[in-house]
């Protein structure tokens, strides 16, 4: 088998092997934030900051719900970075954004976060914020799910099929599940462009 040929089998086990009902149960807690009138916060860094800034666009556009993402802010997260620390970062800027019990927190990681191996401290310690003041918090992770999945109200962990592949595999999923998510019609609040022209030639 081929290299391309084990990534892709691996890919399509991942799909058979994903929790269905902790994605339902995301999708629920992500609707009862947006029905409340709550915000949502994606969080993420590296690559899963990148697609924190894709999910911030669609779950605005597609889903309805006011969302956004400290990676998007360069300028804040680099002077917090330099001023405060790196390990306060993004609970510091949710304290700036007067985070409350109507918000809800969505993380993005590869590991979850792990304050012990100082693994994505950044990450447990806005969960932990969060958690304080009695926002939801929901992930998409891989591996074990690490801290996120532990005190998360809803997670999805993406299986670990190749311990080699955790990083790509889970960061290429957290974009098949969050867009599953705007997708689902318990959130999905707007017509896709494609999917709507395709509608239009029809009738």
């Amino acid at each position: 088998m081929s290299f391309t040929q084990q990534f892709l089998t691996e890919a399509s086990q991942i799909i058979a092997k994903l929790d269905t009902a902790a994605i339902d149960k995301t999708v629920e807690a992500l609707a009862a934030i947006r029905a409340r009138g709550g915000r949502l916060f994606v969080l993420g860094v590296g690559g899963s900051a990148s697609n924190a800034a894709h999910a911030v666009n669609d779950f605005r556009k597609i889903a309805g719900i006011e969302t956004y993402s400290p990676t998007d802010n360069v300028s804040e997260l680099t002077a917090r970075t330099n001023d405060e620390g790196w390990e306060t970062v993004f609970a510091e800027w949710l304290k700036g954004s007067r985070l409350d019990a109507d918000d809800g927190v969505l993380v993005f990681s590869v590991g979850g976060g792990d304050l012990e191996r100082n693994v994505s401290p950044n990450l447990v310690r806005a969960v932990q914020h969060a958690k304080k003041v009695g926002a939801t918090v929901c992930g998409i992770v891989g591996r074990d799910g690490g801290y996120t999945a532990k005190v998360a109200d809803a997670c999805v962990i993406v299986p670990t099929v190749n311990a080699a592949h955790v990083t790509p595999h889970a960061e290429a999923f957290q974009a098949v599940v969050w867009h599953l998510f705007v997708s689902h019609p318990a959130l999905k609040a707007a017509a896709t462009k494609w999917e709507s022209e395709a509608t239009k030639k029809a009738a």
